[in-house]
């Protein structure tokens, strides 16, 4: 059986977007990371300062921004615009040949407008498509994809999308062409067994483990979202799924550092 190459899926979260010198770091180890690779990026607490500069008012409910038309046009501009070409360029000074681009650009990927049912959250999208083979020429060409957490529908709507699920659908789709090891990287050393103690990283996290630390109530919270995209990515033929702080990037590409999610 022929080796396949593998790809480094990697997602940053907001926190580490909303600090200046933790971005820098992260990004002078991400433009390190040898082979194919593509960087997704969260969006951080700047589309809720530009909102409150324009007097446009930021809607939280369980801690995921409602996106109404104004707030649309913020995040377009702040996710698509300024978060994501500051990232190219710092790549770019890297010797990383980043191109930026939202799930519009080339028809990447795709979703519809997420249905209301007790709650209407606006303009925010669900994935229905990625197109691999268009991500897989632009790696081909020797880029470096940079993505934006905004998609498109089929009415020509730009649609705000959980950035998380854009690193686990992106990876899947990938997985056609790539051995994909998806990375999310964020504030955290890993999955924590105790949320107050940030020492207490879980090396690896199996369904039934998992399913009892949320019984018990240690994993909680934005990290549960985060971990069924990781455990949907490993059932759809990711490869590899690690959790790891952004400082450890290097070494959780190698299999060395954070939590290793697994289906057994």
């Amino acid at each position: 059986m022929t080796m396949r190459t593998q790809l480094s899926v990697v997602k940053i979260g907001g926190n580490i977007i909303d600090n200046p010198e933790a971005c820098s770091r992260f990004l002078q180890d991400f433009s390190k990371v040898k082979g194919p690779k593509i960087l997704i990026h969260g969006g951080g607490k700047v589309a809720t300062q530009v909102a409150a500069s324009l007097q446009i008012e930021t809607k939280m409910v369980d801690g995921r921004r409602i996106t109404d038309k104004p707030m649309l046009d913020v995040v377009t501009m702040v996710y698509g615009g300024l978060v994501n070409k500051n990232l190219v360029a710092q790549l770019q000074s890297l010797g990383t040949n980043a191109i930026g681009l939202t799930g519009a650009d080339g028809g990447i990927i795709r979703s519809v407008k997420r249905p209301v049912k007790s709650l209407d959250y606006g303009f925010v999208g669900d994935i229905v498509a990625v197109d691999g083979k268009q991500i897989e020429q632009m790696i081909a060409s020797g880029l470096v994809p940079v993505i934006a957490p905004l998609t498109y529908s089929n009415e020509g709507l730009l649609l705000n999308t959980n950035a998380d699920t854009m690193a686990s659908a992106t990876a899947v789709a990938l997985s056609t062409y790539f051995d994909t090891n998806l990375l999310y990287c964020f504030e955290k050393k890993g999955v924590l067994a105790d949320p107050d103690d940030d020492d207490s990283v879980l090396e690896s996290l199996t369904p039934p483990t998992y399913t009892a630390y949320k019984a018990k109530g240690s994993i909680n919270k934005g990290m549960i979202p985060k971990l069924d995209n990781a455990f949907a990515a490993l059932t759809d033929g990711v490869g590899k799924v690690t959790i790891c702080h952004a400082n450890d990037l290097a070494q959780a590409v190698l299999g060395n550092a954070g939590t290793v999610v697994t289906l057994d």
